[in-house]
């Protein structure tokens, strides 16, 4: 461990619903800038394998089959940020999901003379994300991706890729459930959209167009505010 964060370290925080593409767009900031990715579950796994405080403390509520405090997982993203290989900056991925869990985040940066450097909202349109999101299938044999608008087999009902003709849906892709999906979604992260334009730190992208659009605009804010 370095003994802190660096004050140019860049804090990056993606809002956005279930398939908005967060987890695909910090892959690609990550390539581009030389970011670190920082996900809670990851975070975690890698505090209890090396054993630090933090991490057996994780371990202890994981085993007994609680839920990890918002203290213990702060604790943990202490110690990961004072790491060298962060100094160019992070993308903070599923975290923070409430107004107290960002206060909280807020107050641990501010020790380090650190803040959030940018809160980035993928902003989608609902209708649209149930429309791409209970399209999705997938050949069973080889798990190539289809949709039922977007993208179907050349030949109907044989997979492009393998041949197959067995394919299958997710359970959870349903329209009711991708609408549950987005309405929790809307009601957890309000307050943080709010939180972070109060700040001065919230940006917005429109994330219904193509992968590289939104990667560009994404690329344009990072570059911007991490300058």
């Amino acid at each position: 461990m370095s003994g802190g964060m660096q004050n140019s370290t860049a804090v990056l925080i993606l809002l956005g619903p279930p398939g908005a593409g967060k987890g695909t767009q910090a892959r690609m900031l990550q390539e581009r800038f030389g970011l670190v990715q920082l996900s809670t579950g990851d975070l975690l796994r890698a505090a209890v394998a090396a054993g630090t405080p933090a991490g057996l403390a994780a371990k202890a509520v994981m085993e007994a089959g609680g839920l990890v405090s918002d203290e213990i997982v702060l604790e943990v993203l202490k110690d990961r940020l004072g790491d060298p290989d962060v100094a160019r900056g992070v993308i903070l991925d599923g975290f923070p999901r409430t107004r107290a869990q960002a206060e909280a985040l807020d107050a641990l940066l501010a020790e380090a003379g650190q803040r959030v450097t940018a809160a980035i909202s993928l902003e989608v349109d609902d209708e649209a994300m149930v429309g791409r999101v209970s399209g999705r299938y997938t050949c069973a044999g080889c798990g190539e991706g289809y949709h039922d608008e977007f993208k179907q087999p050349a030949k109907a009902g044989v997979c492009d890729k393998c041949g197959g003709t067995a394919f299958t849906r997710r359970a959870d892709d349903t329209a009711e459930t991708v609408r549950a999906r987005l309405e929790a979604y809307h009601a957890q992260t309000a307050p943080l959209i709010a939180h972070y334009k109060m700040m001065g730190v919230l940006e917005s992208v429109d994330a219904m167009g193509s992968i590289d659009t939104i990667a560009s605009a994404l690329g344009s804010i990072v570059g911007r505010v991490s300058a």
